[in-house]
């Protein structure tokens, strides 16, 4: 029972550090672009993130039922510790670096390696098979998180690039117009009108962060919680304790309560009204000098690529996403507008977060399996 409370806790912690450190990816542009002051902008982040977050639990049951077994949690709740810290030890190492890298895969790569240690090294049936014959037709790590992770910001970049392609047709065709420029003037129109525009491109990002991110949590939390159920370690509890007991299954067949969603929510809230500059200096100063018609482009297309694999249960990278299209709508100003020596250092995060975090989250398993 305490170790599973132990595992809530963590997983609190981790919801909290996840919003100051993605709090950048949906309020970096508007920042940058001064449409709104850094204190404005984590506050829409922070009520955005939290609707995003009670707005559905696709998400929260692909991490609690479509990655690991609950059977293997059962056999022991320090197994989400080990996965919880590793993936928050490197959350806060790139947050100190103000590298965005990707809260959601130092997480789902925490948990397969804690996973593998726990299962005995059986690497193959973690990886490729939970849930179907095959791996393209299991709910494993390959089809849920691997292909998504090179996937979708494939698509962040080409959406960037291709809206913000189409919106310098527009302006184009727009400056042609005598008319138009002697009503509105060039700049001061374009920078008016999509500086508002950006407001509502900044609150679709922040709701899609909080359907995405904060939902990661949810699925960890139900996850211990089905397992200690499975493992009958809720039989004794008193009534009004009862609430605490999820009848879990391997194929999604249960459901992440209300009460899970609200707390996991309200901390994903708080900790984005904690900012995190170190980040948003990256995304929003370094990489690529925006204004608000490149903000509104980055936004609108990252943000469009998160809530459709939310929609579906996809848990994709929102900080991948957004500096992908961030790239995508520099390229399309000029390629070398993009400053290409930070985007290298953002890629090899990138890339290193799923095997640090898995040899992170190995190690601590061993350790504890030792100790206990």
């Amino acid at each position: 029972m305490s170790m599973v409370i132990a595992v809530v806790l963590v997983a609190l912690v981790f919801t909290y550090i996840n919003g100051f450190h993605d709090t950048a990816n949906s309020i970096a542009t508007v920042v940058a672009t001064k449409v709104l002051t850094p204190g404005q902008a984590v506050l829409l982040a922070a009520v955005t993130n939290l609707i995003g977050a009670l707005w559905g639990t696709a998400v929260a049951k692909t991490i609690a039922a479509g990655l690991l077994d609950t059977n293997v949690v059962a056999a022991g709740p320090q197994l989400l510790i080990c996965a919880l810290g590793a993936a928050t030890v490197w959350n806060l190492i790139t947050w100190w670096l103000g590298l965005p890298s990707s809260s959601s895969h130092a997480l789902v790569g925490a948990l397969v390696g804690a996973a593998i240690a726990a299962s005995g090294d059986n690497f193959h049936s973690i990886i490729w098979m939970q849930g179907g014959e095959h791996w393209w037709q299991g709910k494993g790590v390959v089809p849920k998180v691997i292909v998504p992770m090179v996937v979708s910001p494939l698509l962040g970049f080409i959406m960037g690039f291709l809206l913000m392609g189409a919106l310098y047709a527009l302006l184009s065709w727009l400056a042609s117009r005598k008319g138009f420029l002697r009503r509105f003037g060039r700049t001061p129109f374009v920078n008016s009108f999509f500086g508002k525009a950006q407001i509502v491109s900044a609150s679709a990002m922040g709701l899609a962060h909080g359907m995405n991110d904060a939902q990661k949590s949810m699925g960890i939390i139900a996850l211990a919680l089905a397992g200690a159920t499975a493992a009958g370690q809720f039989d004794q509890l008193p009534h009004w304790l009862s609430f605490l007991r999820i009848a879990g299954s391997n194929d999604g067949g249960f459901n992440v309560p209300a009460w899970v969603a609200v707390v996991c929510a309200l901390t994903m809230a708080a900790g984005t009204a904690g900012g995190g500059w170190r980040i948003i200096k990256t995304l929003g100063h370094k990489m690529v000098k925006l204004h608000p018609i490149n903000g509104f482009a980055a936004e609108g297309s990252s943000a469009a690529v998160i809530l459709t694999a939310s929609a579906f249960g996809v848990p994709v990278s929102t900080t991948h996403n957004v500096s992908a299209s961030i790239m995508g709508v520099g390229a399309a100003k000029r390629w070398n507008a993009i400053r290409w020596s930070v985007v290298e250092r953002m890629v090899w995060a990138w890339i290193l977060t799923l095997p640090v975090t898995a040899l992170l989250a190995y190690g601590a398993v061993r350790f504890a399996t030792l100790l206990f």
